[in-house]
Parts: C-alpha cells; sequence; structure tokens
C-alpha cells in the first residue's frame, strides 16, 4: 500500500510537470507562478486532498494564473495562484484598506497577497451563500485559491461573456443585474470590476467571477465602484443590443 508521503510527493511531483516549459519566456513564468512557497503550499493541499492533479492553464494574467485542476475525488477544480513578483500591490493596497474585515499592517508583500486571496475567497463565499452565481470557494491558503471550475465535465471551460455568441441578450442583461442586485443587498458588497471581462457564459446563463478586489458597501469607496460596474454594464449590454440607462440600473438594484 502506497504511503501518504509517497503519494503525496507523487502529487507534487505532477504538479510540477503543468506544461513542460520550452521558451525562456516560459521559464521565466513558470518560475514566477511556482517558487519555492508556493510548491510548499501546493504539496500541502495535496496532502489534504484538495489537488490531485494541476494541469494546463485556464487564463494567465500579469498578477494571478488560474488552472484547472483535480482533487482526490477526481472532481474538476479550478485553482489560482498569484504570483508574488508581479502582483500589483499599491492596486492590492488600495482595494483592502478601510475594508473592515482585514488589518493589513504589515509591510510584507507575500503576507499582502494572502489577505488579498483571502478577501477573494470570503467575497466569493458571501456571494456564493446570497444566490448570486460565482464559482463556490473550497479553499484559500497563502497565494493560492481553490474553487469550483466551471466549465465543461470534459474540462471544456466556460467562456468569458466578451468571447461568447449571446443567443438571449434580454436574458442574460436581467439575470447580471439580479445577480448585482443580490450582491449588494443580500451580501452586501459592490464587486468592483465587473464587466464582460469578469463574466463567464456557462449553458446560457452567467457566472461572476474575479471577487478580489469587491468592497463591503459600508466601505467608502463603494458608491465610486457600484457606479463604475454599472457603467461597464451599459457598455457591454449595448454591444449586445440591450439599452438600459444607469439610472434604470440603480433603480432595479436598490428597489427605488
Amino acid at each position: 500500500m502506497e504511503s501518504p508521503v509517497n503519494k503525496s510527493d507523487i502529487h507534487l511531483q505532477k504538479m510540477r510537470e503543468v506544461k513542460r516549459l520550452k521558451s525562456v519566456e516560459d521559464k521565466r513564468v513558470g518560475s514566477e507562478v511556482f517558487d519555492r512557497i508556493t510548491l510548499q503550499t501546493l504539496y500541502k493541499l495535496a496532502n489534504q486532498g484538495y489537488i490531485h492533479l494541476l494541469n494546463g492553464a485556464i487564463s494567465t494574467g500579469k498578477e494571478a494564473n488560474v488552472f484547472k485542476g483535480a482533487d482526490e475525488n477526481d472532481n474538476l477544480v479550478a485553482v489560482k495562484i498569484y504570483r508574488v513578483t508581479t502582483s500589483d500591490f499599491k492596486k492590492m493596497q488600495y482595494y483592502i484598506q478601510g475594508d473592515p474585515r482585514f488589518n493589513v499592517r504589515s509591510k510584507s508583500k507575500r503576507q499582502l497577497i494572502n489577505n488579498w486571496v483571502l478577501k477573494e475567497f470570503k467575497n466569493l463565499n458571501r456571494a456564493y451563500n446570497a444566490g448570486v452565481q460565482v464559482p463556490k470557494p473550497i479553499i484559500a491558503k497563502n497565494n493560492i485559491l481553490v474553487m469550483e471550475f466551471i466549465g465543461e465535465t470534459d474540462g471544456t471551460p466556460a467562456r468569458l461573456m466578451r468571447q461568447s455568441k449571446i443567443s438571449n441578450p434580454d436574458y442574460i442583461a436581467k439575470k447580471i443585474i439580479e445577480y448585482v442586485k443580490k450582491l449588494y443587498n443580500d451580501a452586501e458588497l459592490v464587486h468592483g470590476d465587473l464587466s464582460a471581462f469578469n463574466i463567464l457564459i456557462h449553458h446560457d446563463e452567467p457566472v461572476i467571477i474575479d471577487l478580489s478586489q469587491g468592497m463591503v458597501v459600508d466601505h467608502p469607496l463603494s458608491r465610486e465602484l457600484l457606479n463604475r460596474d454599472i457603467d461597464n454594464l451599459i457598455k457591454d449590454f449595448k454591444k449586445m443590443g440591450i439599452e438600459i440607462s444607469k439610472d434604470e440600473i440603480k433603480r432595479k438594484i436598490k428597489d427605488l
């Protein structure tokens, strides 16, 4: 019978082989994402059964990469790994300061990222419990967030709204406004960066993602961020052929 230690070593080796790094650029990015502490964190998550296999990037960005993974029961998961070397720390401080849920006094960049990941986990949890269609959060540890995989059972990830052909624009717009309303009134959160870049379309349903910068509604910046979200949605809806005013969306969100 295979020992837990050997089993975890196999898991970790699989994680190291997420992709074969060929170019100089790929090697640089790989070392930025999978630094020593990140690999140690993945090892711990493997021991706990949250990640059995990590394979293929769903999305890549300056601050974080999202990988497709599987847990010990072969259920698909999404694994978001924040990079310590390239993250925008000024932006993170801007969005996390003043949030009563966090007391960030350390000047450590890694500690700031760990708090940022915990913030996204908590925001997703509040949104999910409020009935907003978001990936269900599973666990946050250091710079890694494990959450529900949004896509097909064969591992094909859902596409962003900006990349999708919308067959039912009226319904999609209505559902997005409904979710923003639930986010605001029930989860008491404002997304802060909502647009077609942060909405997936899965089985003709919108799924809101990337809530790391989300603010509680009593934060001094929440009104400004809500207005920005609404402005972005108006532009996105217009591209879908839906004309709606800012005041109308606000009335729907706040039941005015």
